[in-house]
């Protein structure tokens, strides 16, 4: 399920569109089905990407010469990329595994044209430090969250690279309570039945998009929406 709202994130024929830390490719297959563009992801797991090619294959389009699609490993602090590559990047619940994230985004800065527009998204302050509350598991793991961020700082870092900002939203608020079940019962959660039964809701609702969870999700994304996502454009040199 994206979390990129593609109505504000408009794709151009002709956009050469990063996905970075694209994990098992929900973004950058995305961004192939949707227009005729060159989808390129990047991510450190290497196992992940292998899940997006897998992903991808029922999505290939070889006889249309518009489009293309590439996967690389490759290191947010360290893109193997020339300045100004890009006319549009993705970084979706990223920033919050690494270290210096904001030497990833002076990165995304460097390769992003100028014009070119970048949507960031990271969990949301206050349903992320009611995970954190629950469990100490959720996050002090291998590859777990560093940091809760303040969607206001995280625009103000933004914003200090050149960035302007466009809008935000907020996503996934029917995530989030099967989340806080997750931590709640952290060392049970593959036998919990509310866990289980909330997870078969999940499934479902991404499998039919019916009308009442798609209706009931737009009304609680402002309340307790587990991801905020920003949108912004890069200033003109």
């Amino acid at each position: 399920m994206e979390t990129v709202d593609y109505r504000i994130f408009r794709l151009e024929p002709g956009d050469v569109v990063l996905d970075l830390g694209c994990g098992e490719g929900r973004h950058v297959i995305s961004n192939y089905v949707r227009g005729d563009v060159q989808a390129i992801g990047v991510d450190l797991a290497l196992h992940d990407l292998q899940t997006t090619r897998d992903k991808f294959e029922p999505f290939r389009e070889p006889g249309n010469q518009n489009k293309s699609f590439h996967l690389s490993v490759a290191n947010a602090l360290q893109l193997p990329f020339p300045d100004s590559s890009f006319d549009k990047v993705i970084c979706s619940e990223v920033l919050e595994h690494i270290p210096d994230y904001q030497g990833a985004l002076n990165e995304i800065q460097r390769v992003l044209k100028p014009g070119g527009m970048f949507a960031a998204s990271v969990p949301r302050y206050g349903p992320e430090r009611l995970c954190w509350a629950l469990s100490d598991e959720y996050h002090a793991n291998e590859g777990g969250h560093l940091r809760i961020f303040k969607a206001n700082q995280l625009r103000h870092d933004i914003e200090l690279l050149g960035m302007h900002y466009i809008r935000r939203h907020w996503a996934h608020a029917l995530h989030s309570p099967f989340w806080w079940l997750k931590c709640l019962f952290w060392k049970t959660q593959e036998s919990n039945p509310f866990v289980k039964l909330w997870h078969r809701l999940l499934v479902w609702d991404m499998m039919e998009q019916p009308w009442l969870t798609r209706t009931l999700e737009k009304l609680l994304n402002p309340l307790i929406g587990k991801s905020v996502v920003m949108y912004f454009y890069k200033g003109s040199k």
